[in-house]
């Protein structure tokens, strides 16, 4: 055999280091996966309430005022890609970047593009789109508010300026198990079926609503708060399929590892074996010698 003794064991050490780091670092995308799940969740009380909300401002205003359509046609169609900024994620950016260029080249008109994420950000990069605008990707939930705030200022901006119209947000959602699934979703003008569905709900009491004082400044109120929880969720959601997609990485990582410490394993203990059975043999071939 070609490794000697003393290889194979500095070998198996390395690959025992390495399922330890892999151990480590599934356990902790699991546990990111359980808090970035658990923040989406939080979300649909306070989603539902500022629907209902919405929906009392849509029905006492005038047509038209729940989406700002004056934009719509004017400017670029602005995509905001959530993916990843650490490696280690499988095809979680590469497939999304997919989903993005055959999403947006069904779109009229110009495109532009703000990544989320740097690994994301290489990715279109090195495809046919390039970001325009690049933000840092949270690394906990408590950092997502400060992104959320960073992305509607800009899209406000812009908008205001008439450099983009549009807004659509393309992540991944996490899918039962390990899975994920890329999605896309206008944000900016609101979508009609959206504004339909909300139309016809029915109100949870039989005391209808009313709003007080100033109709407008509470819709456009309720709107940044609409397009807040949007945001927030499309961002939870997309750090919860990357590290369920990490974690599925790290499961085959730990699989191979496993399997290559058994291989590691069986060639110590046959080269070990081997050696015995030398020394044996030279013990048996001096006896022999000796007694003759």
């Amino acid at each position: 055999m070609s490794d000697s003794a003393a290889s194979l064991r500095r070998k198996i050490a390395s690959a025992g280091d390495l399922e330890s780091v892999v151990r480590t670092m599934k356990a902790m995308a699991a546990s990111s996966i359980s808090q970035y799940e658990s923040a989406v969740r939080s979300l649909d009380d306070y989603d539902r309430t500022v629907q209902l909300c919405l929906l009392a401002c849509f029905r006492q205003s005038q047509p038209g005022i729940a989406g700002p359509r004056k934009n719509e046609n004017k400017g670029k169609v602005c995509a905001v890609v959530f993916g990843s900024d650490q490696g280690l994620v499988g095809q979680f950016n590469d497939l999304l970047v997919d989903f993005v260029i055959n999403t947006l080249g069904a779109l009229p008109g110009r495109k532009m593009v703000w990544a989320v994420g740097e690994r994301i950000r290489s990715r279109l990069a090195d495809s046919q789109l390039s970001a325009a605008t690049s933000f840092t990707l949270p690394n906990s939930i408590g950092e997502i508010t400060p992104l959320v705030g960073q992305v509607l200022l800009e899209i406000e901006s812009q908008r205001e300026r008439g450099e983009i119209g549009q807004v659509y947000l393309f992540h991944n959602r996490p899918k039962s198990g390990a899975l994920y699934e890329p999605v896309s979703q206008r944000l900016l003008p609101f979508d009609d079926a959206w504004q339909r569905e909300l139309a016809t709900r029915r109100w949870p009491t039989n005391n209808l609503p009313e709003v007080q004082q100033n109709d407008e400044q509470a819709l456009l109120a309720f709107i940044r708060e609409y397009l807040f929880i949007s945001l927030f969720r499309t961002c939870a959601e997309s750090l919860a399929s990357e590290n369920a997609s990490r974690l599925a990485a790290m499961q085959r990582a730990e699989k191979n590892i496993g399997e290559l410490l058994e291989n590691l394993g069986g060639d110590f203990h046959r080269l070990r074996q081997s050696t015995i059975d030398e020394e044996l043999f030279d013990v048996v071939s001096g006896f022999e010698a000796y007694d003759r």
